[in-house]
């Protein structure tokens, strides 16, 4: 057992809550306070109204994501919106998010985790966005076919993949999450074979014209790997009971 505000310190502290730039919409840090007292806690990638129930149905006590529930700014607490606070409240479910600072963290970010299990070699930061660096690059030592069936085997579902550049995957860049409509910004920075989540319609087009690969892992899948390193690190730190409640929106 584990106090709310000592984990909430530490997350702010471990993930830079305060220092790490994002859309005005993230709020990062505790978004919902709940009991006080944590046993167990859930992660998943959305706050989404089936998520909370199934982290409030699973007696979690603190509910960790990647994206929170105020994407749209304010809004009235109606419905959907109304329920899925309600049910959160008087569970005592507390909310904690963490957008951007863990898509990158160089340790339990989403970026660094498929950089780890990609086995790209000299993985370093790259890409600049509002004074930070977004994603992470490096060279995978084999063919883009390879680092295909990687990618495959890491996110669980093959990917949809523009094979515009060369057979070998080179300099591979990962951004994670939607970036796709960076593909321009990211072939200038000497990317050969670029993995995010999704793209726009004309990212493909865009790559195939670059001479870049392009590698559409999923906007969701993309991002499981931080929540799941969070609940690893929770786990160790605290000794708390963790969960992954897997809701995949398929995109």
């Amino acid at each position: 057992m584990a106090m709310l505000d000592d984990i909430v310190s530490f997350l702010d502290s471990e993930l830079r809550i305060k220092e790490v730039p994002d859309y005005p919409g993230a709020m990062n840090g505790l978004q919902m306070e709940g009991q006080q007292k944590v046993e167990q806690v859930a992660v998943a990638v959305d706050a989404s109204l089936p998520v909370v129930r199934k982290a409030v149905n699973s007696g979690a006590n603190l509910l960790i994501v990647h994206h929170g529930m105020f994407w749209n700014g304010s809004r009235r607490v109606t419905g959907a919106t109304y329920e899925k606070f309600k049910l959160a409240m008087e569970a005592g479910l507390a909310v904690y998010s963490a957008h951007i600072p863990l898509d990158i963290h160089p340790v339990i970010g989403n970026n660094a985790c498929l950089a780890s299990v990609l086995e790209l070699e000299e993985p370093k930061p790259f890409f600049e966005w509002k004074g930070i660096l977004l994603g992470i690059r490096g060279r995978f030592e084999g063919s883009l076919n390879q680092l295909v069936s990687r990618v495959t085997e890491a996110l669980g579902e093959e990917p949809h993949v523009c094979s515009a550049g060369s057979e070998e995957a080179g300099v591979v860049g990962i951004i994670t999450g939607g970036a796709g409509s960076e593909v321009v910004a990211v072939r200038e920075s000497g990317i050969d074979s670029f993995l995010t989540g999704e793209g726009p319609h004309w990212s493909y087009t865009e790559a195939e014209e670059l001479g870049m690969n392009m590698i559409y892992g999923g906007h969701y899948l993309t991002e499981t790997g931080g929540v799941k390193a969070v609940a690893d690190l929770l786990s160790e730190r605290f000794r708390l009971e963790t969960e992954f409640i897997d809701h995949p929106t398929g995109m």
